[in-house]
């Protein structure tokens, strides 16, 4: 894994795979909960983008979810939009993301970029993020820190 200061979707323009941080909450509409930080820009951006998200998160549970159209991938950190992210979830999130990535490659563009997940919105402290990422990311992905 490597880390980098920038602008996430600058690197979504030059044609690479982001990943969004996400809850696993749907509203009543449908529509998964997308309110803040990297999410809310997602959804301004592809309009479709929470229904689809809330669909899936409805048949499948909270998971990472590859959604090719848009060249994005969801990372859960959180299982309500209202509570704090969780270690635990950030950790099972890499290892879907890991396979979802490694079974895909020929689809999914490498490296994929992701934001410090569940750094955000989600109130977790880096230095306890970075070392769950470290251990099941590899060098086909890149942190991009917003600051």
């Amino acid at each position: 894994m490597k880390e980098i200061k920038g602008n996430i979707w600058e690197y979504y323009e030059k044609g690479f795979w982001i990943v969004i941080p996400t809850n696993g909450f749907v509203k009543k509409n449908g529509e998964a909960v997308m309110g803040r930080g990297l999410a809310l820009q997602a959804q301004y951006k592809f309009l479709e983008l929470p229904k689809e998200i809330g669909d899936m998160l409805r048949d499948c549970d909270n998971h990472v979810f590859s959604f090719s159209e848009y060249r994005l991938l969801t990372f859960p950190v959180k299982d309500v939009w209202w509570k704090p992210a969780t270690l635990e979830l950030v950790e099972q999130s890499c290892k879907e993301l890991k396979k979802i990535v490694h079974y895909n490659l020929g689809k999914i563009q490498v490296p994929v970029y992701l934001p410090r997940v569940g750094c955000g919105n989600g109130k977790l402290n880096w230095k306890d993020v970075k070392p769950i990422l470290e251990r099941f990311l590899d060098e086909r992905f890149v942190v991009c820190d917003f600051r």
